[in-house]
Order: C-alpha cells, then structure tokens, then sequence
C-alpha cells in the first residue's frame, strides 16, 4: 500500500513540474501562480505545497530540470562531432532552431532573468553552466585544442547564449556566416 501511495505522490509532483514548464512561457516567472499550477496539472492547489515549499521552489526544479535535459543532449551531440570545427558548425545549426519564441528559448531566458533575483536558482544555474563548461572543455582537449579550453568553453558558452538571443531579436540572421568567427577561437589544422 505504501508503494502505491509513493507512486502516486511521484507521479503528482511529475505532473505539477510538467504543468510549470509551459506556464512559465506562456505567463513569464513571476507570473505562475499556485492556482495556474494546480489548474493545469488537475489537482487542488494544496497538493502543489504539499510537494514544493513554494511556487518559486516548484519553478527552479522544472526550470533546471527542463534544463539540465537540453543541456544534455547538446552535450551528447556535441561529443559526437570528431572535430572541432565540426562542433562548431553543428552548434550554429542547432541555434537555428531556436526562435527565441518557442518554448525552449522562452524558458531559458526566463530562468536567466529570474536568477538575477533568485539566488538558489543563480546557484543551480551556475552549476549546470559550470558542468556545460567543463564538459565542453574536455571535448575541447580530447580533439587536441592547445589553447586554455575552460576559459574558451566559457567563452563558446557565452556565444552561444548571445547568439541565441541575437537571433530571436533578427529571425533574418544569418547563423552560418557565425561559423568563421567561431572557429577563429579554436585556431587549428583541422577545425
């Protein structure tokens, strides 16, 4: 019987962090309330701080969950590219999807924006970017990078969140012409 109860609690607090995720696009951070929550996900909004402390509690774990997922599967392709100019050009395809309207861009930004006033979600933030960064560094070294590949994955990093909005304020931009730039940082025989 406790087996069943834990499932279902499991299985609640998965709907509520699913029901968060679009509603943090559709009505900003600070817009998402413990009734849009409850409402969206069907439960009473009780049941929302039974599972979370509080809403802002509730939105950092979706927030850095739908996260921490997008950030793997870009480091996951990112690995599989055999060099780095490579990487490189596949990351500015990747961006290209990106509207700074759809959903992924829009939360995000938000996240972004909210850990400006959120310290705990300043903190889990920075821990995804710093293992984004250390992840791409190695990816950096394993392809012979001679350079300082922590501070130029810094720097990868940050120019991927800059164009990434760039390209939401100009849908005309044009990311290939990004690629030579970008490869400038990696100088290389083979980039």
């Amino acid at each position: 019987m406790a087996s069943v109860s834990a499932e279902r609690g499991r299985t609640t607090r998965q709907r509520l962090l699913d029901a968060a995720v679009p509603l943090i696009n559709e009505v900003g951070w600070g817009g998402v309330s413990t009734r849009l929550v409850a409402e969206r996900a069907g439960v009473a909004p009780g049941v929302v701080h039974y599972h979370f402390s509080s809403v802002t509690g509730l939105l950092i774990e979706a927030g850095i969950g739908f996260a921490g997922v997008m950030f793997e599967q870009f480091l996951k392709e990112l690995s599989s590219r055999a060099t780095i100019g490579e990487g490189v050009d596949w990351m500015l395809g990747e961006l290209s999807r990106y509207s700074g309207t759809d959903p992924a861009s829009l939360l995000i930004v938000e996240m972004y924006l909210a850990s400006t006033r959120q310290p705990e979600l300043r903190a889990r933030l920075n821990e995804l970017l710093a293992r984004f960064r250390a992840e791409t560094a190695s990816w950096l070294r394993e392809r012979g990078h001679p350079g300082d590949a922590m501070a130029e994955a810094t720097v990868l990093a940050a120019a991927v969140d800059g164009i990434m909005l760039h390209h939401a304020l100009d849908p005309g931009l044009d990311l290939a012409t990004l690629a030579g730039p970008l490869r400038a940082l990696f100088v290389r025989a083979d980039a």
